[in-house]
């Protein structure tokens, strides 16, 4: 009996032990990102508040934006994907890049004859594909189609007379001439559309000399000081990587052209004419003049535009990951480095037709303006004046359940995204207008780094 006493103290003691440790250590343990937020998506329906008709238009745009596009629709003859929705899907329908990447699926379907990209993997992000030069040695900037519809029979059309090729992907991988983009999510897009451009403004001018002291600046995408790049207004872009585009319906037309191939009412030239690979008239999609219904009427990206015009913003957790306590923590630890300068917490709309956008406050975590990244996330692609090393600063909100990050898909991880940002300077470009606040991040405690991320995570 005593041998088994002192055995069972002598367990007690090692367990204990062994807790205690095991606390030691998780106390220690280096900051980590916590990964996706599970639960559910908090996304992809309609913004609160709209009339019964504007719902029609939504569910409209919603039906358009999910449905995959053929060769009797106009798909291709070059294109990255067949339907809005295979971009748009992470956590809903709206989103970002899946954690299964339907690129590497629909590289053969319906017996295409094309070959899959090293940089497409079935675990990696969608993505689109620039080329920095052309084989004169000029610029380029332009997206380059990952696949042809050489060979394609679907249920819309039969393209097997068509031959054209794939771009040599690898040759230009090779010569270091391929960069890439991966989509950003469209949640609570109307609300960022809605922001008057004053409002913009008088937040970018805001906090001065402190954004100064931190060597930050920014400034507007407005091309040339008074025309925009498609409205020719002088207003103020907000839309795309670099905010290269002024509205949602700019934004649908052109993603309708260059993602899917298909040519509409904005963008009406095909991008490549041979005469063998047209399956539909030109512009492929239009305005229906005969259409019964306002719905009938308008062509597929006014009802995108809809869609996303209308679509709610992501809904952020109080709770997880962390908990109460610690979010909150990060919150005050985000604003306090400096990282709220750019990441501008909320912005407010203004009066719109639309009763359910007007007067809202707009949680996004951006100033939508241009900041200069430094050498280190430069793609050296210029978009209107948007210089290579510039990109509009990314509205977080949304951001706690997304897979992938930064404009070329690069990590998963939010620590590796943090240090991105800083960047020293180099003969090309200058050094990154968050290096300050990163060596504000780098000298935080643990304890606030990893507050930050579960705050970071929660949104």
């Amino acid at each position: 009996m005593r041998k088994t006493g002192k055995m069972t103290l002598l367990l007690t003691v090692v367990i204990l032990l062994f807790l205690v440790l095991s606390k030691a250590i998780q106390a220690h343990s280096p900051v980590h990102d916590p990964g996706v937020r599970g639960g559910p998506a908090g996304a992809g329906g309609a913004i609160p508040g709209l009339t019964a008709s504007e719902q029609k238009f939504f569910d409209a745009g919603l039906e358009d934006f999910v449905e995959a596009e053929g060769v009797g629709d106009g798909l291709g003859p070059r294109f990255n994907l067949d339907s809005c929705t295979g971009c748009h899907t992470q956590p809903a329908v709206g989103g970002t890049s899946p954690a299964v990447n339907p690129q590497v699926a629909i590289a053969t379907a319906f017996g295409a004859r094309n070959a899959v990209p090293s940089f497409i993997t079935p675990d990696g992000p969608i993505r689109e594909a620039r080329f920095k030069f052309k084989p004169d040695g000029t610029r380029d900037g332009s997206v380059h189609a990952l696949y042809v519809i050489s060979g394609r029979v679907d249920d819309t059309g039969d393209a097997s007379g068509c031959n054209i090729a794939q771009e040599d992907f690898a040759a230009q991988l090779a010569r270091n001439n391929v960069i890439f983009r991966i989509p950003t999510p469209m949640f609570g897009a109307g609300l960022i559309e809605m922001i008057p451009d004053s409002a913009i403004s008088a937040n970018l001018k805001a906090n001065a000399s402190q954004k100064a002291a931190l060597g930050i600046f920014g400034r507007h995408h407005v091309i040339s000081g008074v025309p925009n790049l498609h409205g020719n207004d002088g207003t103020i872009m907000r839309f795309g990587w670099k905010a290269q585009n002024k509205s949602l319906l700019v934004f649908s037309g052109e993603a309708y052209n260059v993602e899917m191939g298909i040519t509409n009412e904005l963008f009406q030239t095909e991008r490549d004419e041979t005469t063998n690979c047209q399956y539909a008239t030109v512009p492929n999609d239009v305005t229906n003049t005969a259409g019964a219904t306002g719905l009938d009427t308008i062509s597929a990206i006014e009802k995108f535009a809809f869609f996303m015009r209308f679509l709610a913003p992501p809904t952020p957790s109080s709770t997880t990951p962390g908990g109460f306590t610690l979010i909150t923590n990060g919150r005050r630890v985000f604003v306090d480095i400096g990282c709220a300068l750019c990441h501008t917490p909320t912005l407010t709309t203004g009066n719109t037709t639309v009763a359910a956008l007007r007067y809202q406050a707009v949680n996004l975590f951006s100033d939508l303006a241009l900041h200069g990244m430094g050498p280190g996330l430069a793609d050296g692609i210029s978009q209107g004046v948007a210089k290579g090393d510039e990109f509009r600063t990314a509205p977080l909100w949304g951001l706690g359940q997304r897979i992938f990050f930064l404009h070329d898909g690069r990590t998963k991880d939010l620590v590796q995204v943090i240090q991105a940002h800083r960047s020293a300077g180099n003969s090309r470009f200058g050094p990154s207008e968050a290096n300050q606040v990163i060596d504000n991040f780098n000298e935080l405690s643990e304890d606030d780094q990893q507050d930050l991320l579960y705050f970071l995570r929660s949104l």
